[in-house]
């Protein structure tokens, strides 16, 4: 691609700046239909909200929900991004390509757990707690 198309593609615009919403809505159905993990990780979502609003967390601990379930999702959408480029690159089977999908995947990985820690010390407490009061 010559730098005269480049400098045409990434012109500014009301009407560039709201395509761009649609190309982001596109990478999520993508991840959504192909990616099982980030299935999984939108159904976590929806548990975190409901026990949010049964449990009625704090507004920190929402903020905290919150970000974590962002990281988790925005690193599934990178983590399918590095997939989809080592795939286009290096159709065959190759260690390095493989060491890059395989690292971020553990990316995510590390992530989802860091957040189901942290779920865990928020939920837990008052899940114990409403228990007890029956």
């Amino acid at each position: 691609m010559d730098s005269a198309s480049r400098d045409e593609q990434k012109k500014r615009g009301l009407k560039r700046f709201f395509k761009s919403f649609g190309y982001s809505i596109e990478g999520l159905k993508y991840a959504y239909k192909y990616e099982q993990s980030m299935f999984i990780h939108l159904t976590m979502l929806c548990f975190v909200i409901i026990f949010g609003l049964i449990l009625r967390i704090s507004l920190m601990e929402w903020i905290i929900c919150i970000i974590l379930c962002g990281l988790v999702i925005a690193t599934e959408l990178i983590n399918t991004a590095i997939e989809a480029v080592v795939d286009l690159t290096c159709p065959k089977i190759h260690p390095l390509a493989k060491i890059a999908k395989d690292t971020a995947s553990a990316a995510v990985f590390v992530f989802a757990i860091t957040a189901a820690i942290s779920g865990l010390i928020i939920f837990v407490p008052k899940i114990i707690d409403l228990i007890k009061s029956l």
